[in-house]
């Protein structure tokens, strides 16, 4: 009998673009104001559908958002049924006018991604009962069925709509696999606890911020995107400070840049544009 895998088993759902941009503005301000009015304008009618997504089946949003401190000026966040979907996304904003006064400062590139600790602790121990190899013919039909299960039973959070929540905080992250401390080499069983406890902590934030979890490994420089949405973003310091003193982040965690942007709707897009910050309700 082979043993028993060590890889978690996950489910994936959508295919996630942050993008980070810098604003020209000495160069905006010198546009005549009838230019910069006919420049927003196409820009809004270009993100507006893009906002509101689609009311049908997956949600594939994407939100705008004025971006806080020297990292830049504008993030965009999307969400899309595939990677050709989302470059789709980058092209139809690069053909805009406004593009021309853009400078990308920072993309990340991840999907949805669920981890079924649990599940797979149950899963595996089922094909094992029944006498099955692990990764035989027969063992990985067993395990696609559960996955498909579990993906239409989460099929919300795996296509999530973009909370309207007024802030966003966004920061890549790894898991420790150095000399001594590698969270991929402790076994199973220890690192389900752990993200148990972990978990646990993230659910008494439950009524006050929404988080979704990206997986990037293979996709960019880090192996996991956090997106945090909260109409008070002194929430995100309480729940990241919390965590800190969880086993998980205080041994094993590494974390990336923090972004932090206010919800900027596209139809107000000319006010920004103005330096004037809209109301988000």
């Amino acid at each position: 009998m082979a043993e028993t895998p060590a890889v978690p088993l996950t489910i994936e759902g959508a295919s996630t673009l942050h993008q980070m941009f810098r604003f020209r503005w000495p160069e905006w301000r010198k546009v005549a104001a009838t230019d910069r009015q006919r420049i927003a304008e196409e820009a809004i009618s270009l993100l507006t559908p893009f906002e509101q997504g689609s009311q049908e089946g997956h949600p594939n949003q994407s939100a705008l958002y004025s971006q806080l401190g020297h990292k830049g000026d504008l993030m965009f966040i999307h969400f899309r049924e595939s990677f050709a979907d989302l470059n789709a996304v980058e092209l139809a904003l690069a053909q805009t006018e406004l593009y021309s006064y853009l400078d990308l400062t920072h993309s990340y590139l991840s999907v949805v991604e669920l981890g079924l600790y649990e599940s797979s602790t149950k899963t595996y121990a089922a094909q094992e009962a029944k006498g099955l190899e692990a990764h035989s013919q027969e063992w990985t039909a067993g395990v696609k069925e559960v996955l498909e299960r579990q993906a239409a039973a989460m099929a919300t959070r795996l296509y999530p709509r973009i909370p309207p929540a007024k802030y966003l905080c966004f920061y890549p992250m790894d898991r420790k696999r150095g000399e001594q401390k590698n969270w991929y080499l402790e076994t199973m069983a220890d690192r389900q606890t752990m993200m148990h406890l972990h978990g646990m902590i993230g659910r008494r934030y439950a009524d006050e911020v929404r988080q979704v979890i990206t997986g990037s490994i293979g996709f960019d420089d880090w192996e996991w995107g956090v997106d945090l949405f909260a109409d008070d973003p002194l929430v995100f310091k309480k729940l990241i400070y919390e965590m800190r003193f969880d086993e998980v982040s205080a041994v094993y965690a590494l974390f990336g840049q923090f972004y932090v942007g206010l919800r900027l709707p596209a139809e107000k897009l000319s006010d920004w544009l103005s330096g004037k910050l809209p109301a988000v309700v």
